[in-house]
Formats: structure tokens, C-alpha cells, sequence
């Protein structure tokens, strides 16, 4: 027992210890101007493209998957680019611990904000569906531009400390940011209590084959797909709304916000996942190099189960 204990207060001290070594840095580099970040975000880039070579196979591999009808300098074009931006991702979610609302106000612009007016009259419930496409961290003040309740589901870090940082600081805009494991029971409780809310999913990523309920084609090759988003949405009576986002310059994100509804005669399983997609290649198309290509979207391909024919 007494080993037992000790192990757990030596743990707490451990966490506790690189917390208070690692918050002043974070803290730091959230009150640098983004210019200076971006200065910062180039150095590491050459390291992470030219040294480290990060993922490089992945992304080269995705490219070439997606858009085989561009030459390879092309295609380098856009892998070069598309590290750019993923490093600035990172310099961005450092510079969203400490970002102003007047500056992300300014940086980050939502288009037609008049649709959430529409929104909160219908009363229902809203799934916000978006991809690793231009930045998405900052999505964290939309609360500020709606009477809507906004959740955003984080994986929870191994260390309580930064676990309560990073929801108390995302949270002083307004939105509420939940571990992903309690966002069902979440959207239960705020069902069962008719409190009208928004609930942000990616839904671009790959999931566990044995949890996958749906295959579908993205550019072209049939990989395993996310339905919870549109589950949730039939299940409960939810809106779901796509959320396109335009880079016009480097720090500077568009976002404007598309109401998906159903196709009277459609005949898919999952309408609102295919309209999505459709919705998400089209976007990357228009700007690849803004896309998060070092995930391993296609790891899976192939591998569909047969169909079984009586």
C-alpha cells in the first residue's frame, strides 16, 4: 500500500515538476508577435523537412495518391508548402494560449455569422463538421460570435496540469472543451435538458477498422470513413454544418459555414458523410498545401470487406 501511494505521489510530483518547466516557455512564446513566431516557424521547418525529414513517405505517398495527374515537381511543390504550414499550425496553437480576442477577431474571420442566427431560432442542436484543413485550433472563440453552447472534444495529455491549463485557457472564450471519451455523454445530458448546443468534430481522419461502419471512395480510392457525426445527427435531430476554410495570406483563415441537409432522393446509407466529402476534396483540391497530408488517411485502402450476395 505504502508503495503504492508513493509511486502515486511520485507520478503527481513528476507531472507537476515538467508542468512548471514547460508552462513559462508556452507562456512565452503566446505573447510573441506572430511575425517573429513566423520567423521561428521557418527555422524549424528547414529542421523538420531537411534534417528530421518528418513523415516524408506519408506525405509524398498521400500526393501521389490523390492528385496523380501532376508532375512531381508539382506535387513537391505542394509537400514543401504543406510542412510550412504544418509547422505554423503548431506556432499557431502556442500563439492561441495567449492571443487577444481583438487580434483573433482580426485574423480570424467568419464569413456569414448571420447563419447562426438562423440556427439558434430553429432551437436544435448543431454538429459543426470540419477537417485538419487550414487552422483549426482557433476555432476555439466561436462561442464569442454565438448564444449557441460550443463544446470541443481534446484528447486528454498524460499530465493533469497541462490537461487543465489547456481547457481552462481554450475555455476564456466561452467554448467548453470536454475529454473525447465524455463527449457522448455530454451530448445525452444537454439532449435530456434541451440546452441547445455545438458540438465541433474533424472527421477527416482514418478510424479503427474494427469500429467502421462505412466505406466510402476519397480521391478515388475506398477507405474506411467517420459516420458519427451523421448518427448523432439522426439520432438526435441535429443541424450539421460544414466549415470551409480559406487561407487568403499566411496567419489570416476565412471560414464560412454551409448548411448540409439530405438529398430527397438519395439512396446512400450515409448521405451527409458522402456530401461531406465531396465537400472536404473539393477544398483540398482548391488548396492543397494547406492540408494535414502526414496523416496515413489511406493506410486502409484495400482492405474493405466483400460485399455478400444471396
Amino acid at each position: 500500500m505504502f508503495d503504492i501511494c508513493n509511486s502515486y505521489f511520485y507520478k503527481m510530483n513528476k507531472e507537476r515538476i515538467i508542468y512548471l518547466i514547460i508552462y513559462p516557455i508556452i507562456f512565452l512564446f503566446s505573447k510573441l508577435p506572430l511575425w517573429f513566431l513566423y520567423g521561428i516557424s521557418n527555422l524549424i521547418y528547414y529542421f523538420v523537412y531537411y534534417i528530421l525529414g518528418y513523415r516524408k513517405k506519408t506525405v509524398r505517398k498521400n500526393l501521389a495518391l490523390c492528385f496523380p495527374e501532376k508532375t512531381d515537381k508539382e506535387r513537391l511543390m505542394i509537400e514543401k508548402k504543406s510542412f510550412k504550414h504544418f509547422v505554423d499550425i503548431f506556432i499557431e496553437m502556442l500563439k492561441g494560449f495567449g492571443i487577444a480576442q481583438k487580434e483573433i477577431d482580426k485574423r480570424y474571420k467568419y464569413m456569414n455569422p448571420e447563419l447562426f442566427r438562423q440556427l439558434e431560432a430553429s432551437g436544435k442542436s448543431v454538429i459543426l463538421l470540419g477537417a485538419h484543413h487550414g487552422n483549426w485550433e482557433w476555432l476555439f472563440n466561436i462561442n464569442h460570435h454565438t448564444n449557441i453552447k460550443c463544446y470541443g472534444a481534446f484528447k486528454e495529455l498524460g499530465n493533469k496540469y497541462f490537461n487543465t491549463y489547456v481547457r481552462e485557457n481554450r475555455g476564456r472564450f466561452g467554448s467548453i472543451f470536454i475529454p473525447t471519451q465524455d463527449t457522448i455523454p455530454q451530448i445525452l445530458k444537454n439532449y435530456k435538458n434541451n440546452i441547445q448546443s455545438m458540438y465541433g468534430l474533424l472527421s477527416d481522419q482514418s478510424p479503427q477498422v474494427s469500429k467502421t461502419h462505412y466505406w466510402a471512395p476519397f480521391f478515388g480510392h475506398v477507405v474506411p470513413i467517420h459516420t458519427g457525426a451523421e448518427m448523432l445527427a439522426k439520432r438526435f435531430n441535429f443541424n450539421v454544418i460544414y466549415m470551409h476554410i480559406e487561407m487568403p495570406k499566411r496567419g489570416y483563415y476565412e471560414i464560412t459555414f454551409e448548411k448540409m441537409t439530405v438529398p430527397e432522393n438519395t439512396t446512400s446509407e450515409y448521405p451527409l458523410t458522402d456530401i461531406y466529402l465531396k465537400k472536404l476534396e473539393k477544398d483540398i483540391t482548391e488548396n492543397p498545401a494547406i492540408y494535414f497530408w502526414t496523416h496515413n488517411r489511406f493506410k486502409h485502402m484495400g482492405k474493405a470487406p466483400v460485399a455478400k450476395h444471396n
